[in-house]
Parts: C-alpha cells; sequence; structure tokens
C-alpha cells in the first residue's frame, strides 16, 4: 500500500498539472497563430495528446519503482511519497529533475500562455469596441463572444492559481528537504 498510493498520487498529479498545460496550450496555439482551424483536434490527435500526457506521467511516477528515489513512508508515518529526505545523489536528482520537468515546465508554460492569451483578448477587446461604435449587429455578437471568452480565460486563471497554492507548501517542503 505505501507503494500504491504515492505512486496513484504522482501519477494523477503529474497528469493534472500536464492536462492543465495543455489546456493553456491550445487556445495560446489559435490566437498565435490566428487560425481558428489549429484550435479543432481531430479525434485521433486528441488521443494522441492524451496518451503523451499519461505517458509522460508515467515516466516521472516509476521511477521510484526502478530505483531512482523511492517511496516511502513520511512524516508521522500516515502517509507515503517518494523519498526527498535521503541525501543520496539518486534521491537529490529524482527530487530537483521531478520539480523542473513535472512543476515548473509546466508553470512557466501555462503562465505564458495565459498570458498570450490574455494580450490578443485585451488587443481584441479594444479593436471590437472601436467597430460596435458604429453600431453594426454583427459587431455587438463579436464584443458578446469576446467577453465570454474573457470571463472563461480568467476562470482557467483561477482553477490554475488554486491548484498552484494548494501544492506549494507542499512543493517548498519537497524541495528545501534535499538542501538539508
Amino acid at each position: 500500500g505505501c507503494q500504491l498510493y504515492p505512486f496513484c498520487g504522482a501519477l494523477f498529479g503529474i497528469c493534472s498539472m500536464v492536462t492543465l498545460t495543455v489546456v493553456a496550450v491550445d487556445p495560446s496555439l489559435v490566437i498565435r497563430a490566428r487560425l481558428a482551424s489549429l484550435g479543432l483536434l481531430s479525434r485521433r490527435k486528441a488521443l494522441g495528446v492524451l496518451a503523451a500526457t499519461w505517458l509522460y506521467s508515467a515516466g516521472w511516477s516509476l521511477p521510484p519503482f526502478f530505483g531512482w528515489s523511492a517511496y516511502v513512508p513520511e512524516g508521522l508515518m500516515t502517509s507515503c511519497s517518494w523519498d526527498y529526505m535521503t541525501f543520496t545523489p539518486s534521491v537529490r536528482s529524482y527530487t530537483m529533475l521531478f520539480f523542473i520537468f513535472v512543476f515548473f515546465t509546466p508553470l512557466f508554460i501555462i503562465v505564458f500562455s495565459h498570458c498570450c492569451i490574455f494580450r490578443a483578448i485585451r488587443h481584441a477587446h479594444g479593436a471590437i469596441s472601436k467597430i460596435s461604435c458604429e453600431g453594426t449587429r454583427d459587431s455587438a455578437k463579436r464584443l458578446h463572444r469576446m467577453r465570454s471568452e474573457w470571463k472563461m480565460a480568467k476562470i482557467a486563471l483561477i482553477v490554475i492559481l488554486l491548484f498552484v497554492i494548494s501544492w506549494a507548501p507542499y512543493s517548498c517542503t519537497a524541495l528545501t528537504a534535499p538542501a538539508g
């Protein structure tokens, strides 16, 4: 149980972070490329992205089973996690690389993607506001759609911020442990 519990926690936690990254990158690519067709994933591409997400997550969850770090009891021995307290090169390297490739890189990509999205929406909103002064019905529809996209982008950002805030204390503890 002490091996399965942290493995599942790592697998599902990593998968959720990578999924949030994919969800942030897709609209950013559409906006940056200015081609709505890029945002439409075929079923095959969507399954490929889904498989890549799970493979990436499994790739970072399985190494403790094979000697690169380990799954061990932690704290008051009431739960288990990967070993981030042992001062061996294996444990230190796994912990540092884990946070670089599983936490900080996806977080950077998410923040960058949302900055691109917010900038594009703000720019488009200004352009549509100028057009809406003319009073056309089409511009009113565009303005309404832009406002709903802005609201969805804000909601996505809030979800991502809550995810980061909820994992930040554990992440700080796990990162400071290898430093002594």
